[in-house]
């Protein structure tokens, strides 16, 4: 069986073919990251005007690359939420119109069950049950996951995401966009303790997460000193260990309380580079495991629509009609079991 996986939540246009047997055959992503960068953050409109730009020629890319053509594949999978409904729509539109017109089933998939489902990608893929940290631009959620499509939600952000309050902060600081990678680069050349930021609801009982604090602590050191370059570093340190402190904090009570052994991270913020280090070093001397994906499968991509799409093509639990839906704010809690 082969899956058609069309990726187009928000900012990256993902296109990606699975088969249950050989695995990813082609995996095509096109980020407009450079488009954004003019405005300082994504903006919707053009966001979806590009994926109508960019879908079919990736599609057509998909396919040759893979040596196959519409004939060969049983089923096409698109993310349906949540997301920008614009750019949700273009995907949902191309994925159905292909599904009627090759006659398969076209499944709506939920983008942070891609997510969570990204490591299944890998050589040594987690084994259920384990909790799963998504940290990404939209979203910084901790999961149980009992199994396929046996998920629950413990804990969330009650403002801005892990990545957004990275974004935030590095626009503070005058850096670009995605301003990200760029905070977590200059934050290598930062001193240790220089400043000491909050760990947000640390301390308090939960797994709930919320960083618009820590972003506004940002705001009036930066006012308070100077504007070096090695001060602008010291701080970037700063938050970035706040950030990731507080993520460690939550994954650790998340396990102690479901009593898994076994950690997930993905999503886009998955692949900062101080954060693997931290989760690997604690995890590991705790006597459990740490799984990531490859950086390429970290942020939005194909080839995690397609695998779980293929999961719920595998499940027969499928509503394909020829009804376009999308759920712009679609809860993780609301997707069908499988």
């Amino acid at each position: 069986m082969r899956v058609l996986g069309i990726e187009t939540s928000c900012d990256d246009t993902g296109i990606a073919i699975y088969d249950s047997v050989l695995g990813l055959l082609s995996n095509q992503l096109y980020s407009q990251a450079q488009l954004h960068s003019h405005y300082g953050g994504v903006v919707p409109e053009l966001a979806s005007r590009d994926h109508t730009r960019k879908i079919v020629p990736l599609i057509q890319a998909a396919l040759q690359e893979s040596g196959l053509n519409g004939k060969d594949i049983n089923a096409v999978a698109y993310t349906a939420g949540p997301g920008l409904i614009g750019s949700l729509l273009v995907g949902a539109c191309i994925g159905c119109s292909l599904a009627f017109s090759w006659n398969v089933p076209s499944i709506a998939v939920h983008h942070m069950e891609g997510h969570l489902l990204s490591p299944m990608l890998e050589d040594n893929p987690p084994i259920f049950p384990f909790i799963a940290l998504l940290v990404s631009g939209g979203h910084t959620q901790l999961i149980s996951a009992k199994d396929f499509g046996k998920y629950t939600v413990l804990g969330q952000s009650l403002d801005d995401s892990a990545g957004e309050a990275f974004d935030k902060t590095a626009k503070l600081l005058g850096l670009g966009y995605p301003g990200g990678p760029m905070l977590s680069d200059i934050a290598e050349y930062g001193v240790k303790n220089r400043f000491v930021f909050p760990r947000p609801m640390t301390n308090r009982p939960g797994l709930d997460f919320s960083f618009s604090g820590l972003k506004t602590c940002v705001a009036r050191t930066i006012c308070k000193n100077d504007n070096s370059r090695q001060t602008y570093s010291d701080i970037a340190r700063a938050f970035e260990d706040a950030v990731v402190d507080t993520l460690l904090i939550k994954c650790c009570r998340a396990l102690d309380q479901t009593g898994f052994k076994r950690l997930v991270i993905a999503g886009g913020v998955s692949a900062n580079r101080k954060l693997r280090r931290k989760i690997t070093k604690i995890i590991h001397q705790r006597g459990e495991k740490v799984f990531y994906v490859r950086p390429e499968f970290c942020t939005d991509n194909g080839a995690m629509i397609a695998y779980a799409g293929m999961i719920r093509l595998n499940s027969k639990k499928i509503n394909s009609n020829l009804r376009i839906t999308v759920y712009p704010k679609w809860l993780l809690s609301d997707l069908p079991l499988i």
